[in-house]
C-alpha cells in the first residue's frame, strides 16, 4: 500500500524526528519485514545506536547502509525535507535554492544531495516505451561557433523518445548520445523502446536500420507546406526541456552531469499528472533505498576541471558549470 503525506502539514507532523524517518525507510527497504543481507534471516534486534543486529549471524545492519543516505552526517529529517521540497516544486530546485531553504553552510553539500537524489529518480529495471513512439534528437548547450544541426560543436546531443497517445504525450525518455550516427541512435532506441513498437522518425539516415532491429519504422515526410511539424511530441518535449534548463538552472548545466538532469526532467514529466505531489516524494524515497551511495569525489572530475568547477561556482554562484 502506498503510504505518503498529502500535505505539508501531514509531512511536518509525521517526519519531525529521526526515529520516524528511520521507521519510514525501514518499511520502504523491507516492506515484508527485515531480511539480513548476509544470511537472509528475518530475526534481528535493535541497538542503542539504531543498528539492526541479525539474530542468526550477528551482522550489524544500518537502515541507511547501501542507500543514498549512507555515511551522511546530516540528520535524516533534513534529508526528508530536501526530498519533499524537490518533489513538490513542479519545476525543481537548484543547489543554491536548496542551500538557502535548508540553511546548509556549504553549496557543495546541497549540490551533492541533489545529484544523489537525481540518481534515485531512475527506477532500476524500468519498462521501455511501447506502442507508437516518436524519436528525434535535440542539442543542449549555449551558442558556439561551429557546425549547425546534428553536427553542432560544443553541444550535447540528446535523443528524445515520446509515446504517442493521440494528441497527448505519454511517457518519455531522454538520453545523451555521442553523435547522430546510425550506431549511436540505434543503440539508444534499443535501450529505451520496446521491440515490436512503431517508431516514427524523420528521414535522417541514422534511423534507416530500425526496420531490421524489430521495430515498425515509419518515416515522417513533409507533404504539405514547408515548416510542418513532423514530430510534434518530441519537439514539444525539447522546448519544455530547454525552458526548464534555462528557468530552474539558468542554463548552467555541465555536459558531464547533463544525463542526471535529464533523468530528473523525465521523472517529473512522467509524473506530471499525479494528484498528490506527496506521491512523488514517496517514489523518490522508495527508489532512494534501492540504489547505492555515490560520493562527491565520484561525481566531480579531478584535476583542472575540478578546480575550474570550484572557481566558477564561488565567483558566479552557478550550478555545476564546468
Amino acid at each position: 500500500m502506498e503510504d505518503y503525506p498529502r500535505t505539508l502539514f501531514e509531512f511536518e507532523a509525521r517526519f519531525s524526528t529521526e526515529a520516524s524517518c528511520r521507521e519510514y525507510l525501514f518499511r520502504l527497504r523491507w516492506p515484508d519485514g527485515f531480511v539480513c543481507p548476509r544470511c537472509q534471516s528475518r530475526k534481528a534486534w535493535v541497538t542503542q545506536r539504531d543498528l539492526l543486529v541479525c539474530a542468526s549471524c550477528g551482522d550489524h545492519v544500518s537502515v541507511t547502509a547501501g542507500t543514498i543516505f549512507q555515511d551522511t552526517r546530516k540528520p535524516l529529517t533534513m534529508w526528508f525535507r530536501a526530498m519533499w521540497w524537490v518533489t513538490i516544486q513542479k519545476t525543481g530546485v537548484s543547489a543554491i535554492g536548496l542551500q538557502g531553504i535548508l540553511g546548509l553552510r556549504s553549496y557543495y553539500t546541497a549540490w551533492t544531495w541533489l545529484q544523489k537524489l537525481r540518481r534515485a529518480m531512475v527506477r532500476p529495471g524500468r519498462e521501455c516505451l511501447s506502442g507508437m513512439v516518436e524519436v528525434d534528437e535535440t542539442y543542449i548547450g549555449g551558442e558556439k561557433l561551429g557546425k549547425r544541426g546534428r553536427g553542432a560543436l560544443g553541444k550535447s546531443l540528446v535523443i528524445i523518445a515520446a509515446e504517442v497517445k493521440g494528441n497527448r504525450i505519454g511517457r518519455i525518455r531522454l538520453q545523451c548520445i555521442r553523435n547522430a550516427s546510425a550506431k549511436s541512435v540505434e543503440e539508444a532506441v534499443q535501450q529505451i523502446v520496446e521491440q515490436g513498437s512503431i517508431v516514427q522518425t524523420d528521414d535522417w539516415k541514422g534511423y534507416h536500420g530500425l526496420d531490421h532491429l524489430g521495430y515498425a519504422h515509419e518515416v515522417m515526410r513533409r507533404n504539405t507546406e514547408i515548416g510542418e511539424n513532423l514530430l510534434p511530441h518530441c519537439h514539444r518535449v525539447a522546448a519544455l526541456l530547454k525552458r526548464w534548463i534555462m528557468g530552474t538552472h539558468q542554463g548552467s548545466i555541465s555536459h558531464e552531469h547533463l544525463e542526471h538532469y535529464l533523468d530528473e526532467f523525465v521523472f517529473r514529466f512522467n509524473r506530471r499528472n499525479c494528484r498528490h505531489r506527496g506521491k512523488l516524494f514517496y517514489r523518490l524515497a522508495q527508489q532512494a533505498v534501492t540504489i547505492g551511495s555515490t560520493s562527491y569525489k565520484d561525481m566531480v572530475k579531478c584535476g583542472r576541471r575540478g578546480r575550474k568547477l570550484k572557481h566558477h561556482n564561488i565567483l558566479y554562484g552557478l550550478e555545476s558549470t564546468e
